[in-house]
């Protein structure tokens, strides 16, 4: 029970950054130095995409899984809905590259209004409020 839920915490923590990856920037539009921790995380999450490597938190959810005595996703709340999230079936390399082309795009657009704003605070004294 205890691996078990141990598993299941990476899971949750392994969702919650991938949100990160993918919507930290907007997260950079109030808070500007959030961008010092979403720059890397989003390097890391396109590096994963583009290498068809796979995740440190992917390793370490099995290997806990493993000592709970389970073979695979199965049974609870978490492991049925979430981890198909995370490892969505029949995910091709082009579907990988497509993830990373949005992931890009997303993120260029959340940048460049960061950008933007901090382009304008020299002028002006203060960033500017999205």
């Amino acid at each position: 029970m205890f691996w078990r839920a141990l598993a299941n915490g990476v899971v949750l923590l392994h969702l919650a950054f991938v949100a990160f990856v993918v919507f930290g920037g907007f997260l950079a539009w109030r808070w500007p130095k959030v961008r010092f921790l979403h720059v890397p995380a989003l390097a890391w999450g396109l590096w994963v995409e583009l290498s068809g490597q796979i995740c440190p938190l992917t390793a370490l959810e099995n290997h806990l899984r493993r000592l709970a005595g389970e073979a695979g996703y199965r049974g609870g709340f978490i492991s049925h809905y979430l981890l198909r999230v995370l490892y969505p079936p029949g995910l091709t390399r082009p579907d990988q590259w497509g993830l990373a082309v949005l992931l890009t795009v997303l993120n260029a657009l959340a940048y460049g209004r960061v950008l933007r704003r901090l382009a304008l605070a020299p002028r002006t004294g203060t960033a500017r409020r999205p």
